[in-house]
């Protein structure tokens, strides 16, 4: 626990800011993505440091044939690189950059995961994250196309570890429409994202992948305004029932931006699918106020959230004052509570955001 004085933190508006996560990994080297396997192929088993296993970790790849068209249900660990054609920098993060590009007439994203000079292993473990949920099909999940290690020679990139190729959803994400974009952010509106962000977390949940990083700027926005989770570089599969410490070495990984990351993780206790509902409450939170969460020094925002329960306000923004208001404050109050056994699940946010739907 930081031994920190106090903290007078304000809780108004403040400029936005970027956080870069720590993803510390113990992994072997060697535990990487195997080589590619041939098209024609239906499986392929890759061993993952990131699924924990009693009989030990492996992850299925299922491998669909390609003819001539991006394969719509199942993902390949198989890139046709002399396929890939207009490739555009879109963005780029701690752990890799994105391209927009075109790919067997299909318009892709592609996100190479870079080497981490500072830590290897962290960023290896990142690109290993990012396939958890790579098998999953769900219109507010980004749907993973490829995904491979093996980058020939004349593609001209010596510095990624891997490359995914997913469904390009779109340049906006709710950060930028949130705080970027002067256009108003209607109730209908925010609520309706909201219920997106909370069926996506909803079908991770039902397959015990937790994502561990949901925030504003994680959520792509399509262009028929459908929110889609994205950036799995943070998330965790786990086994049904078994309980997994947030420091536990081989789930070093976990990490995700402090300003939404639950209390709990930040205490080194238990991971669990309740630790998204607590950061959906702070992107739910915003979506409502379009403010920053909090201000301050980062190690006292920490040190409040767990030792004082410190939480965004709910008290001067016009909709807690509405008659939506109470129920928003609930919502809000349940989902971030201190300890995970009183937040909702995924459906029950679901069941709360109908209601207020009901009163719009």
């Amino acid at each position: 626990m930081l031994r920190l004085q106090t903290p007078q933190i304000s809780q108004r508006h403040a400029a936005g800011s970027t956080h870069r996560r720590t993803m510390p990994s113990p992994i072997p080297v060697t535990r990487l993505l195997p080589k590619d396997i041939y098209p024609s192929l239906d499986i392929g088993a890759c061993s993952s440091p990131l699924t924990k296993h009693s009989q030990g970790s492996t992850l299925q790849v299922p491998v669909q044939r390609l003819h001539g068209k991006v394969a719509s249900r199942l993902w390949s660990s198989v890139i046709l690189w002399k396929e890939l054609r207009s490739v555009q920098p879109v963005g780029s993060g701690g752990f890799g950059s994105v391209y927009r590009a075109e790919y067997l007439g299909e318009t892709v994203a592609l996100k190479k995961v870079k080497k981490c000079t500072k830590n290897k292993l962290a960023s290896r473990q990142s690109f290993w994250a990012e396939l958890n949920a790579a098998h999953l099909r769900h219109t507010n999940i980004v749907r993973v196309i490829a995904a491979t290690t093996c980058v020939p020679a004349d593609f001209g990139d010596t510095g990624s570890i891997g490359t995914i190729l997913m469904e390009f959803v779109g340049s906006r994400n709710l950060q930028q429409i949130i705080y970027g974009c002067a256009e108003p952010l209607s109730e209908d509106r925010w609520l309706r994202y909201s219920t997106d962000i909370a069926h996506g977390l909803r079908f991770l949940h039902s397959h015990s992948i937790v994502h561990l990083d949901v925030k504003p700027a994680n959520v792509l926005v399509s262009g028929e305004d459908i929110c889609k989770i994205a950036d799995f570089g943070c998330s965790l599969k786990l086994d049904h029932g078994c309980e997994v410490s947030s420091v536990s070495p081989l789930l070093s990984h976990v990490g995700g931006t402090y300003t939404h990351r639950a209390p709990e993780l930040l205490k080194g206790e238990v991971v669990s699918p309740k630790a998204d509902i607590f950061s959906f409450a702070i992107t739910f939170w915003q979506l409502i106020t379009r403010e920053e969460p909090y201000t301050g020094d980062r190690q006292h925002v920490l040190y409040a959230v767990v030792a004082h329960n410190l939480r965004p306000s709910v008290q001067h923004h016009p909709v807690f004052r509405s008659e939506q208001g109470p129920l928003c404050r609930t919502i809000l109050s349940r989902c971030w509570s201190g300890d995970p056994c009183c937040r909702p699940s995924a459906q029950e946010v679901l069941t709360q955001l109908e209601l207020l739907r009901y009163q719009t």
